[in-house]
């Protein structure tokens, strides 16, 4: 512990510079293995995963606000005592890093097919070895306390080896099956992309109606993808529709193709929308396929992967577009145009990794049967067994699980978990387990897809901790304490992950609490996106204002499940706050402040000192009890609010008249200064660790505030010492407000007498002078303003400090704007007419200016008053 407080403080620049400090200390608390988690420990665990960034990914803001979440939560839970596993890692993005390589190999002038399989994948592990993870050293400049010992990526052999066992046990309880259906097809990723990977945006397109067949027994269609009419099976129309029944059962013929359909009557036509009558292409539309499925259409697909037409014909060989283009031309060349409508906006799904424009296609794939997995994924939270934070978003989620479709896992890629199934020459199937071995001999190969990536991912809470295998790890940190992520993925992650560690873990959920929050967005509430030109680097920031900046910023932001608005201004004001933190606790050092021996007896103490333990007791109190809620924002605001505005602001300048007083009261306060501000850098620490481990480990000598004891509410509480101070306070926080509206600059001095006989400000007078820059009045002393506050009266003289005849013009200028400000509104609420007419709304904001009007008539009618006499 540290005895000589002031040499400390001379150890301490007298400004804070973040960079001259922040690198040292992170690999220090690395190399000492604060991050790291003993699986065999005693201690209680708490665990949490990291949602697994993508290897291809840089730190961008929304990574640095929920990695300051997931670390404040962590580091508070180590000083609490607990086994803390905070688990890194990457994931290995199938699609994104297919395409960085390929992108890579096309300005050799090469493709992935000119390598081959095997060697593109070495590649691709190449790429990883020199260029991937460029996040892991940017999540060290933010600060994780990650066990970066336990580091894992999808794709590495422990990993595997689970996906390869899940993928095993899921096919053997026929929970995985192969078969066609629609799917999304990306022509650009050319591979098959989950629903949830889809985003769908309002795009001008165009509505055709088309006649199909001849005279009585034509039907007009309508569609917005004319090119898929080259593979229609059917035109569909309701069972009640009287004005079709005729036509159920016939058949008509398809333009252009020389083809006849039948007519079928199917309920999913909805008969009051166009003409009632859909075209079907099973082959095309997911609702089509259901409909052929139903009616035992056959299914014709008219596009290869690339969404070029393959059909024989004069459309064979084009894009989807110009087809469609060159198809209407010759359906208008035929008189089979009936109407046509540009624009026409409607909903249209994008490739959320290259915004193609998707192409539902039938295709063989690999599926999830997910019914009793997302029914088990359900029941866990309608159970209780897991929690969603906050408790409005459990609808989202079993919106999602109750009506999940199954999923479809295999992705048309080289990268990625290859699918361990194999095919035989007389048309075997044999999925393989990680300990068994593959069939051989002629003829057998393996399935060329690889598993969504997503597939991997929902293993993530139990695997990285060794499952497959009966681990200590995984006996110690599952389930994992908290599950902390965006409201944006509940959907592409944290339902997988339900679904799967219930599955695989006997019943026992990934996670007791998930912890949901909102997306970072810029200063004005627009999502960032470099086509708006507002996304910011957060390494720029943290360069310029230091990463604890930054992370208090984000923290201060963050209410559950509620998008975080951010702007450069704000992570300047956390800035400030820093730097008030570091200059105070310096001056509290450079005055003796100590955490040396017990606090003395609360009768041996100031009422300052007293009210300020009063109150430190109940912020730790308060604070503790906003974490266990997620409320980051509250305990931001909460902490700021005491360190800046109570501690430095009222008991470090109340100190200031104690401590130049010397002698044992002096000692006592310097004891009391110290407990505050150990306690209140332990309290700051879990979110602005930088600055607090330098004062921290400065101010009490100890080893490293990463490794403290989180501090705890010891009951002690003071009312009469609060009712004082707040009393001192409001006598302080109105003169100021007097000498502000008298135009007094801040350090202007001014005689006064004080009149506290009597009253619990007595002993404070000493330090009320001092802090609004009172001096003693001296012999000839003339008040010229009487200020009565909370039982004291304050007589000031300002005949030497201010020009009173132009303070006194200036006063009655406002006095005048004021009045015609009354005068205006009170004529308009005077009006009747005027009355009757306008809005609630804009009646109460006349009242309100005639309300604020009024309160300057009395404000400046009472400065008035106060001036002396010319």
């Amino acid at each position: 512990m540290s005895t000589h407080a002031g040499d400390d403080a001379a150890t301490l620049p007298t400004t804070y510079a973040p960079a001259d400090v922040e690198g040292e200390l992170y690999e220090r608390w690395v190399e000492r293995g604060y991050f790291t988690a003993d699986a065999k420990s005693d201690k209680p665990p708490y665990t949490v995963v990291i949602p697994p960034p993508n290897v291809t990914g840089s730190l961008h803001l929304g990574h640095a606000f929920e990695h300051t979440l997931i670390d404040a939560l962590v580091r508070r839970k180590r000083m609490q005592g607990y086994e803390a596993l905070w688990q890194p890692g990457m994931d290995h993005a199938g699609i994104a890093t297919q395409n960085v390589v390929e992108r890579e190999l096309a300005k050799e002038g090469k493709s992935r097919h000119d390598l081959g399989r095997e060697a593109f994948v070495d590649r691709v592990w190449q790429w990883k070895a020199e260029s991937g993870g460029q996040i892991s050293g940017q999540m060290r400049r933010l600060g994780d306390g990650v066990d970066w010992s336990r580091e894992r990526f999808t794709m590495d052999e422990g990993l595997s080896q689970a996906v390869q066992t899940i993928f095993k046990k899921l096919y053997d309880d026929e929970l995985i099956y192969r078969a066609e259906r629609i799917i999304n097809w990306c022509p650009r990723c050319l591979t098959a992309i989950s629903d949830i990977e889809v985003e769908y945006q309002d795009d001008d397109g165009e509505l055709v109606s088309i006649r199909y067949g001849e005279g009585d027994a034509s039907i007009v269609v309508a569609t917005t993808r004319a090119e898929t009419m080259l593979g229609d099976t059917a035109v569909a129309v309701h069972p009640e529709d009287e004005r079709y029944k005729h036509l159920v059962g016939t058949e008509i013929e398809l333009p252009l193709t020389g083809r006849r359909i039948p007519v079928v009557a199917d309920a999913h036509v909805d008969p009051e929308f166009g003409t009632g009558a859909v075209k079907v292409t099973p082959a095309h539309d997911p609702n089509d396929f259901e409909i052929g499925q139903r009616h035992g259409l056959p299914s014709i697909a008219v596009m290869d992967e690339h969404a070029v037409i393959t059909v024989h014909g004069p459309f064979q060989g084009l894009d989807r577009l110009e087809a469609r283009s060159a198809i209407l031309g010759a359906l208008r060349a035929e008189g089979r145009i009936v109407a046509e409508k540009r624009p026409y906006v409607h909903s249209v799904g994008h490739c959320s990794r290259c915004k193609t424009t998707i192409e539902p296609r039938l295709s063989m794939q690999w599926w999830v049967k997910v019914g009793p997995l997302a029914k088990a994924a359900g029941d866990a939270v309608r159970d209780g067994k897991v929690k969603i934070h906050p408790q409005e978003m459990e609808k989202r989620y079993f919106d999602w699980v109750d009506n999940l479709h199954d999923w479809c896992i295999s992705r048309q890629l080289w990268w990625g978990h290859r699918i361990p199934v194999w095919y035989g020459p007389a048309g075997e199937i044999v999925c393989v387990g990680p300990d068994e071995q593959p069939p051989t001999g002629e003829g057998w190969h393996q399935d060329t897809d690889v598993l969504d990536t997503w597939f991997s991912s929902g293993l993530w809470p139990f695997s990285t901790l060794g499952w497959p295998e009966q681990t200590d790890s995984l006996a110690k940190f599952y389930p994992n304490s908290v599950l902390v992520t965006g409201y944006d993925i509940l959907f592409f992650w944290v339902a997988r992950m339900m679904m799967f560690g219930l599955y695989a873990m006997d019943g026992t959920p990934p996670f007791h609490t998930i912890a949901l929050h909102g997306m970072v967005r810029d200063q004005n509430g627009k999502k960032m996106s470099k086509s708006f030109g507002n996304v910011v680097n957060p390494l720029d920031w943290m360069d310029k204002y230091g990463s604890d900046a930054l992370r208090f910023t984000l923290a201060r932001g963050a209410n559950p499940g509620v998008d975080v608005p951010i702007g450069e201004d704000w992570v300047q004001a956390a800035r400030n706050f820093a730097n008030k933190i570091w200059n105070a606790t310096r001056f509290a050092l450079m005055n003796g402040a100590t955490v040396e021996g017990p606090l003395p007896a609360p009768e041996e103490l100031t009422a300052a000192d007293r009210w300020i333990l009063s109150r430190l007791n109940s912020t730790v109190a308060e604070v503790d009890s906003l974490y266990e809620d997620y409320q980051f924002s509250k305990l931001s605001e909460a902490l700021y609010h005491f360190a800046w505005d109570e501690v430095f602001d009222w008991y470090v300048e109340l100190s200031k008249t104690t401590l130049a007083k010397g002698g044992p009261q002096a000692d006592a306060t310097r004891r009391v200064l110290g407990e505050v501000l150990d306690v209140t850098l332990r309290l700051l620490h879990p979110i602005v660790p930088f600055v607090t481990e330098t004062l921290w480990t400065t101010l009490t000598g100890a080893e490293s505030v990463v490794i403290a004891d989180w501090p705890t509410d010891s009951g002690y509480r003071d009312a009469g010492a609060e009712a004082e101070i707040a009393t001192l306070q409001q006598v302080v926080t109105e003169v100021r407000r007097f000498r502000t509206d008298q135009g007094l600059k801040p350090g202007q001095r001014v005689p006064a007498r004080l009149e506290v006989a009597g009253t619990v400000l007595a002993v404070h007078e000493d330090a009320i002078r001092s802090l609004l820059r009172l001096t003693a009045p001296e012999e000839g002393f003339s008040a010229t303003a009487s200020l009565p506050v909370a039982g004291a009266t304050v007589l000031l003289d300002l005949s030497g400090t201010i020009d009173v005849a132009a303070e006194r013009k200036r006063l009655a200028k406002d006095l005048a704007a004021a009045e015609k400000e009354k005068a205006q509104t009170a004529g308009k609420l005077g009006n009747e007419a005027f009355l009757a007419k306008a809005p609630d709304d804009v009646v109460a904001k006349i009242r309100a200016r005639q309300e604020a009007a009024e309160a300057d008539i009395a404000r400046i009618t009472a400065q008035l008053a106060a001036l002396p006499q010319a």
